[in-house]
């Protein structure tokens, strides 16, 4: 098994948490300018961990024969889909629930069948450091005579409130209304080094993807 990348990565699904909004967090619902007595920026933000998919790891392909990597020899494509996050934060435990279905087609219709397919769950704090990491497995059941299958799976995250929360002098400068003449006024506070880095220390993403080989991740890399 491997690890994928984070730093580096893109992502294929970004999801905010369906709990009530705060205004600070880590998952920016948005970021409307208020001009109404100055400008500012109105942040909206969660304490609920953003969840994504990173590109590359949404999907995996399976071989008969294994080593083989022609076209005909595909015997199970699958792929996470119906991303859907429910978080909970009344308590200084921010809990974020993410369930998911895999959906797989087979080469061929035949008997029932079931596929185990490895997963991982990894909480990341500003965008590059790895928190906690879970493995799991669904598994994907083709009916018999049937192509298509489905499988469920979830993954979830505990985040500290305080950790995902901006100090208070941060979400002041972010949010201050700032009048024409001022000598601030046609400054972004987030192009602020101090600002960002506040801003990325409290951002927390729940990612979610295939627990690939590294072979696995090349294939789907080069297609």
């Amino acid at each position: 098994m491997i690890s994928i990348s984070f730093p580096s990565r893109k992502l294929l699904t970004v999801l905010c948490g369906t709990a009530a909004m705060a205004t600070v967090g880590g998952c920016a619902k948005d970021n409307d300018i208020d001009v109404s007595g100055g400008v500012g920026i109105t942040a909206t933000r969660s304490a609920c961990p953003a969840v994504a998919v990173p590109l590359h790891t949404g999907d995996i392909t399976l071989f008969d024969p294994a080593t083989s990597r022609d076209a005909s020899a595909i015997d199970v494509v699958a792929a996470i889909t119906n991303v859907t996050p429910v978080c909970n934060d009344a308590s200084e435990k921010v809990y974020q629930l993410a369930s998911f279905d895999v959906v797989a087609t087979r080469r061929d219709a035949g008997p029932a069948r079931s596929v185990t397919l490895p997963y991982y769950g990894t909480v990341l704090q500003g965008g590059t450091a790895v928190v906690a990491k879970r493995l799991g497995n669904v598994v994907v059941t083709f009916p018999e005579g049937q192509t298509r299958g489905t499988g469920r799976g979830q993954a979830s995250a505990y985040v500290d409130r305080a950790a995902a929360t901006l100090p208070a002098d941060i979400q002041e400068r972010i949010t201050r209304r700032r009048k024409a003449g001022d000598q601030d006024a046609a400054i972004d506070p987030l192009s602020q080094p101090e600002v960002r880095a506040a801003v990325q220390r409290a951002s927390f993403e729940l990612l979610i993807g295939f627990q690939l080989t590294q072979e696995q991740l090349e294939y789907n890399v080069r297609r």
